[in-house]
């Protein structure tokens, strides 16, 4: 018995490490990608500000929604049920919807698509989302071994990836400084909250959460709730800290190049970037890195959502390979309308839910920590009002 525990408590440093960096690579995807470069290029003089409000919207925000899940043992039922059953199964509906077929993944595919065309301008959406689909279908198939896949493979060789752009961008780049006029700090303080919501992270990181959590357990020899939440505690702040270094870094980056990525598209600052930093024959490099961060995240996603729908049809329960299957093909779909549509499309819809999660979020650590039982009535009073200023 003793042996086992230290067993456990030598190895409990490199399960929170693993588990830390599967965290960071089923949250940095598409919207992680291009928004902080996005606010590198827009913001352009006064990035600090803007940094300041990304990291309240994209790191604290998700994983303030990681850690009150947690607080549920990671049943993100019990979590939402909360709100109402029947409100709380809308809502992990429309969360399933939203960071799966109909928004998250094809946003991935969509990103990689525009990137990978600034190298390979021939390249078919149509063909190019059947491939990754099929790349994706591979690697989720077997969902025992998925966080495994993230943590020890995936994620160094997409961090390597993404320090070679940062560290080259940075400091052994030349870049034209025609930088034109920045955005005031208050300006540009908002312009980061507001980007930082479009990269969807709160709406996943519940089932991010879950995943982990049950994962955390399963490594554990105690299960006390404690214990349990100090290991998703180590696990969050690594992944979080790794979120926070490539956001600052990818926004600066940005930043130093805004005159050059001011003559493409947003979708393609990543594609460009590579290009200017790495050269034209460098742009394996970036394609790993493309190829990368949106695989990781559209593994994890996938995998939830196919799981989802095994468990809404009790009665005629499919198969795991049959569920994936299906949100492949609707995501399929979907990706055709390319990163720049289904961006204008989930806008809306994120802007009047986000407040509400976030309410949600809070309310359920309130409710574990201190007991406060209100929630039904101020999550609805701050979805009416969003669904309302929506409108005006």
């Amino acid at each position: 018995m003793s042996k086992s525990l230290t067993q456990t408590q030598v190895n409990a440093p490199s399960h929170s490490i693993r588990n830390g960096f599967a965290l960071f690579s089923m949250f940095f995807g598409a919207g992680n990608v291009i928004f902080p470069l996005i606010i590198g290029q827009t913001v352009k003089g006064n990035l600090f500000f803007s940094l300041c409000g990304l990291m309240i919207t994209a790191i604290i925000v998700p994983f303030s929604g990681v850690i009150s899940t947690s607080l549920f043992q990671g049943d993100y039922q019990s979590y939402f049920r909360r709100v109402g059953a029947v409100p709380g199964f809308l809502i992990i509906l429309l969360l399933f919807a939203l960071i799966g077929p109909f928004g998250g993944i094809p946003r991935l595919i969509g990103l990689s698509y525009s990137s990978l065309k600034v190298y390979l301008p021939k390249i078919k959406l149509f063909s190019f989302s059947a491939i990754s689909c099929i790349v994706i279908l591979l690697f989720s198939i077997r969902k025992k071994d998925i966080l495994k896949v993230l943590g020890l493979v995936l994620t160094p060789i997409l961090l390597i990836s993404l320090c070679v752009i940062i560290v080259k961008g940075t400091f052994f780049s030349q870049a034209s400084h025609h930088h034109g006029e920045s955005l005031k700090p208050l300006k540009a303080f908002f312009y980061g909250i507001k980007e930082g919501y479009n990269t969807m992270d709160l709406l996943a990181s519940f089932f991010f959460a879950s995943m982990v959590y049950k994962r955390m357990k399963s490594q554990s020899v105690s299960d006390e709730p404690k214990s349990m939440m100090v290991n998703m505690l180590k696990a969050s702040v690594i992944g979080a800290t790794l979120l926070a270094l490539v956001y600052v870094g990818f926004s600066y980056v940005a930043a130093t190049f805004c005159s050059e990525l001011s003559t493409v598209s947003s979708d393609q600052y990543l594609g460009k970037i590579g290009q200017i930093v790495l050269g034209k024959h460098a742009g394996i490099i970036v394609c790993l890195t493309i190829v990368m961060s949106c695989l990781t995240t559209a593994i994890a996603l996938s995998s939830l959502c196919a799981d989802f729908l095994c468990d809404l049809f009790k009665d005629r329960k499919p198969s795991y390979p049959l569920s994936l299957l299906i949100v492949l093909i609707l995501t399929w779909g979907v990706s055709t309308l390319e990163f720049s549509g289904i961006v204008r499309i989930l806008s809306p819809v994120l802007q009047i839910c986000y407040p509400s999660l976030l309410a949600v979020s809070i309310l359920n650590i309130f409710y574990k920590v201190y007991g406060f039982k209100h929630i039904k009535i101020p999550v609805f009073v701050i979805f009416i009002i969003m669904l309302i200023s929506s409108f005006f």
